[in-house]
C-alpha cells in the first residue's frame, strides 16, 4: 500500500481538517525530550509522528529539549539525544531550541500571574502540601499563604530567585480550585527552589519552571500549532489551556495526546533503564539489548525499519501492548533485502580435502546479494583445508538430517560438493576434524555419477580468513511484562540474553566491514561490526537478529 493510499489516523484527519478550515496557516509541531536519559523505542513513535506529519503537510517540526530539572540532566542525553534525532531520518527546523532559552520569559510570566493575582508564594512544606491537596474522592484546602498581598508576594519571589531561602522553604504556586475534580488544577506549583547548576544556564538561575508551567508556554513562544504527546498527559491538558487563557503568550496551541507505544518483554522507564545501566546489568545506555534508540542501532537495527514498527504499531488513543516480534518482524524483512550475504562460522571444526593439492589455491565467486546485482560480488578462496561448523557434522545421521555425515555429501555454499571420510578425534574421544573428499567438476553443478549431495552448508578457508568475536543478543527478559504489578524486573532478567563466542571465522570480505554496514551470515543470522569495542585488530559482530523467530521454541 502506497503512503497515499493509507487510511489517516486520528492525528492526521485533525490536521488536514485544521489546515482545511484554516484554523492553523501552517503546521508546527515540535519533539520535547527531557535529556536525562537515552531516547527509547517508545520516543521513537513520537519522534516518527511530530517530524512525519510535519515533513507530510509541508511544516515544520522543532527539537526543543524540556530542561527545568538540571538536578537529573546531562549534556551528554543532549548529544545522544540528537544523534537519535538524526540517524531516524529526521531534520528539525532551523537551531536547537532549549526550555531553558525561555527562562528569562516565563520568570516575567511568573511576575505577571503574582500582579495579576493568581499566583502565590506558598510556604506549606512538600509533606503538608500533600495533606492540603487532598484526593480523589475529598477536595483540597487553600494554603493559608493563598492570601497573602500582591506586594508581600513580589517581595517573596524576588528573595527566591536570589537565593535567599532554602530549598523546600517555599515555593510558587498558582490560585485554580483547591475542590478542583482534576488534581493537576489544584493550585499546582510553577516554581521551585533548586540551588542546581545548569548544563545551558550555568549558575544563573535557583529557581526552575515545573514543567507543565514551562511546556504550553514554551510551545506559545515557538507559535507550535499541534502540541501532539502520550495520553499521560491528558488530564495536564485543562492546565496547559489555563495558563495559554491566562498569559498574554504570542499564540495558542493546542494539545493532542496518543497512545505510547508500550512493548513487551521490555521496560521503558528512564530510571528502570537507569537502574540496569548503574547496576551493570546491561553495558551502558547503548547496550544492543536495551530498547533504546542507540542501543538498537549499536545492534543492527536499521531507521528503515523502526520506522516501519512505529507505523505498524498505529496511532490511536487506545493504550494496549505491542508485541516486540513486530518489531522483530520489520527488521528482518528490511534486512532480507538489503543486508550484505557474508559466510561466518561461528563453531568451527577443520575440515581437510584429502584429495585436493596442498599447493593448490582457488577462488570462488559469490554474490553480494542474491537478488540484488547492485552489491556485486565477493572472492572467497578456497584451498585444501576450510572450517565449516561443529554442528554440521556427525559421524551418523538420521535422513532429517542435511549437513555432512561420514559417507554422505553436502555441497559447501558456492563451491564443492564434498564427501566425508573420517572423523579425527583428541585423546578424549572429542571430534576435532574431518577427512573428506572434493567431487571433481562440482563448482556450480551437480557430479557426473549422479549422486547429488543432500543439502548446503557455510565455510571459510582455514588459511585465508578474518579470526572474530561474535555476540549473540537476544531479548533482555524473559517476562512478556517484566515490570507489571510491582513485580522487580531483574528477576526476570533473561540469563542467555548475550552469548559471547570468540575464535570465529569470518570470510576475508569482511575485513572492511564498518558498523554502518549489515550483513546476513548465511545460516545464522543478521549482524552488524559493533560500533563500540571492535577495533582494526579485533573484529566483533553483533548478531541482530536471528533469520527465524525462535523465541517461542525456547520458552
Amino acid at each position: 500500500m502506497s503512503e497515499a493510499e493509507k487510511p489517516l489516523n486520528f492525528i492526521q484527519k485533525i490536521i488536514s481538517e485544521d489546515l482545511k478550515e484554516g484554523r492553523v496557516k501552517a503546521l508546527k509541531t515540535r519533539f520535547p525530550p527531557e535529556p536525562n536519559g537515552y531516547l527509547h523505542i517508545g520516543h521513537a513513535k513520537s519522534i516518527c509522528l511530530n517530524f512525519g506529519v510535519a515533513n507530510q503537510y509541508g511544516g515544520t517540526c522543532n527539537l526543543r529539549f524540556d530542561d527545568t530539572n538540571p538536578e537529573k540532566e546531562e549534556v551528554e542525553y543532549v548529544e545522544s539525544i540528537k544523534a537519535d534525532v538524526k540517524w531516524l531520518g529526521f531534520v528539525w527546523d532551523g537551531d536547537i531550541r532549549f526550555t531553558s532559552d525561555y527562562f528569562d520569559q516565563l520568570h516575567e510570566w511568573a511576575i505577571y500571574l503574582i500582579k495579576e493575582g493568581k499566583a502565590y508564594v506558598c510556604d506549606l512544606s512538600q509533606e503538608e502540601s500533600r495533606t492540603y491537596r487532598g484526593n480523589l474522592t475529598e477536595a483540597g484546602k487553600d494554603s493559608p499563604y493563598k492570601s497573602r498581598s500582591v506586594e508581600e508576594n513580589l517581595v517573596l519571589f524576588e528573595k527566591m530567585r536570589l537565593g535567599e531561602f532554602e530549598e523546600g522553604v517555599c515555593s510558587l504556586r498558582v490560585k485554580i480550585d483547591m475542590a478542583h475534580p482534576n488534581m493537576q488544577m489544584r493550585d499546582p506549583v510553577i516554581y521551585r527552589i533548586k540551588k542546581v547548576a545548569h548544563h545551558q544556564t550555568g549558575d544563573k538561575w535557583c529557581i526552575y519552571p515545573s514543567y507543565d508551567f514551562a511546556h504550553g508556554q514554551s510551545d506559545a513562544i515557538e507559535e507550535i500549532s499541534h502540541s501532539i504527546c502520550t495520553l499521560e498527559f491528558e488530564e495536564h491538558r485543562p492546565l496547559y489551556d489555563w495558563f495559554i487563557a491566562n498569559l498574554p503568550v504570542p499564540a495558542t496551541p493546542h494539545q493532542y495526546e496518543f497512545s505510547r507505544l508500550n512493548v513487551n518483554y521490555t521496560v521503558t522507564s528512564k530510571r528502570k533503564l537507569k537502574l540496569l545501566v548503574d547496576e551493570g546489568h546491561v553495558d551502558g545506555w547503548d547496550d544492543p539489548r536495551m530498547p533504546t534508540i542507540s542501543g538498537m542501532r549499536r545492534r543492527g537495527f536499521t531507521p528503515a525499519a523502526i520506522r516501519e514498527f512505529c507505523d505498524m504499531a498505529g496511532v490511536t488513543r487506545v493504550d494496549g501492548v505491542v508485541d516486540v516480534s513486530m518489531l522483530e518482524f520489520a527488521i528482518r524483512e528490511d534486512l532480507n533485502k538489503n543486508a550484505a550475504r557474508a559466510m561466518c562460522v561461528l563453531h568451527p571444526l577443520k575440515v581437510t580435502l584429502t584429495n585436493y593439492p596442498e599447493d593448490k589455491k582457488e577462488t570462488m565467486t559469490a554474490p553480494g546479494h542474491p537478488q540484488r546485482d547492485d552489491l556485486g560480488t565477493r572472492s572467497l578462496p578456497f584451498g585444501r583445508e576450510i572450517y565449516i561448523d561443529q554442528d554440521d557434522f556427525r559421524e551418523a545421521a538420521n535422513k532429517k538430517y542435511k549437513r555432512l555425515v561420514i559417507g554422505k555429501r553436502v555441497r559447501l555454499r558456492n563451491s564443492y560438493i564434498i564427501e566425508a571420510d573420517e572423523s579425527i578425534k583428541d585423546e578424549n574421544g572429542e571430534i576435532i576434524g574431518v577427512n573428506a573428499r572434493i567431487i571433481e567438476n562440482t563448482v556450480g553443478k551437480n557430479p557426473e555419477d549422479g549422486i547429488k549431495a543432500k543439502g548446503v552448508i557455510h565455510w571459510v578457508s582455514a588459511d585465508d580468513n578474518i579470526d572474530c568475536e561474535v555476540r549473540l543478543y537476544d531479548r533482555l527478559f524473559t517476562e512478556e511484562a517484566p515490570d507489571a504489578g510491582g513485580k522487580d524486573m531483574l528477576d526476570s532478567i533473561n540469563p542467555d540474553s548475550l552469548q559471547v563466542l570468540t575464535g570465529c571465522k569470518a570470510e576475508v570480505s569482511l575485513a572492511n566491514a564498518t558498523a554502518e554496514d549489515h550483513y546476513q551470515f548465511e545460516r545464522e543470522g543478521y549482524f552488524i561490526l559493533d560500533s563500540k569495542d571492535s577495533s582494526t585488530d579485533k573484529k566483533i559482530f553483533n548478531r541482530t537478529i536471528s533469520l527465524r523467530d525462535t523465541w517461542n521454541k525456547k520458552s
